[in-house]
């Protein structure tokens, strides 16, 4: 998956994959997470966010099954 580099303190970046609803957060720490059944109006709501990290902290962190790929 492309991830895009975002400004964040401790995310480096993120991608998304529309089709299977599946969001790729790699953190500055070097760790890549995919979250599973997130919205393309979630993403995009992360994506404009002024804290990345807070935002997935509140919305999407312990709200949607995840696995770390990397």
């Amino acid at each position: 998956m492309i991830r895009d580099p975002v400004a964040s303190s401790n995310i480096a970046s993120i991608g998304y994959d529309p089709g299977s609803e599946i969001l790729e957060v790699e953190f500055t720490n070097g760790s890549i997470y995919q979250y599973f059944n997130v919205s393309a109006g979630l993403y995009e709501q992360l994506m404009a966010a002024p804290s990345k990290g807070q935002f997935l902290n509140t919305y999407i962190k312990n709200a949607y099954p995840y696995s770390r790929v990397g």
